[in-house]
């Protein structure tokens, strides 16, 4: 399942029923899961563990060292979760320092020509469409879509399930649940089709669409909209969950209407 005509260091783990193809090249100190397909021209640079069930697309380059000029050679990785996706000529570099670790969860997209900087953490069930551009340091949660060609600056976070239109310029963080678009970004309504097609009940889409009503389409300004939020919504854990994440971000959130 090797073709003689890749270049695979003999201190490279390789699982079970894994094929590479001709011309890929995997470097010492990686981890291939079993199942997993290579196809010619993917680069696997060291201390990169990729999960079982993977496919990795030509010329896809993954764990190579980061752009960060403070990346000072210390021992970081790549972390690749199971039946992951990653298309042409995407790009992931290594942690740094700051979490150690560039990580992507499972069940993942990654589309041709993304770019992932070093230190980003993106969870499971992610999509990001062709050109995405995401430097470093950049959470994505779980089951976030990110539309083709959006770019989105260092440390901003992007909430689980949550949608980002294509050509977005993300400079502040996206809350959970919402779609965003426009420029500058901003809060375009609840993502109700997504959520409706993960199973969210009607009455749990309504708290949620409630919740952003009195935050981002009334008028309030943020810290008092989370009191209204936090005195007038139901105590549940999705609007805690919401509260949290906003309160977390020191660098502020997009936009509303």
């Amino acid at each position: 399942m090797i073709s003689p005509l890749a270049n695979v260091s003999p201190k490279a783990k390789i699982g079970k029923n894994v094929t590479i193809e001709a011309f890929a090249t995997i470097y010492h100190d990686v981890e291939i899961g079993d199942d997993c397909f290579i196809h010619p021209n993917a680069v696997i640079y060291p201390d990169t563990i990729i999960g079982s069930g993977c496919k990795i697309f030509p010329g896809a380059v993954i764990g190579i060292v980061s752009q960060d000029l403070k990346y000072n050679g210390e021992k970081s990785n790549t972390v690749i979760g199971k039946n992951t996706t990653i298309r042409e000529y995407a790009t992931i570099h290594k942690g740094t320092a700051d979490r150690m670790t560039t990580k992507v969860g499972d069940n993942c997209l990654i589309m041709c020509y993304t770019h992932l900087g070093h230190d980003c953490a993106i969870g499971n069930n992610v999509i990001i469409a062709n050109n995405g551009s995401l430097a470093g340091h950049i959470t994505v949660e779980d089951y976030v879509i990110i539309e083709g060609v959006v770019a989105a600056q260092q440390f901003v976070n992007i909430g689980a399930h949550s949608f980002v239109a294509g050509a977005s310029l993300v400079r502040k963080s996206v809350p959970p649940y919402i779609r965003v678009a426009r420029e500058p970004l901003q809060f375009i309504g609840v993502n109700t089709i997504g959520l409706a097609r993960r199973g969210f009940d009607k009455e749990k889409i309504k708290q949620i669409e409630d919740i952003y009503r009195i935050i981002f389409v009334r008028g309030h300004n943020l810290s008092n909209a989370l009191e209204i939020v936090e005195n007038e919504m139901p105590d549940t854990e999705t609007r805690r969950e919401i509260v949290d994440f906003i309160r977390k971000q020191t660098d502020g959130i997009v936009k509303g209407i």
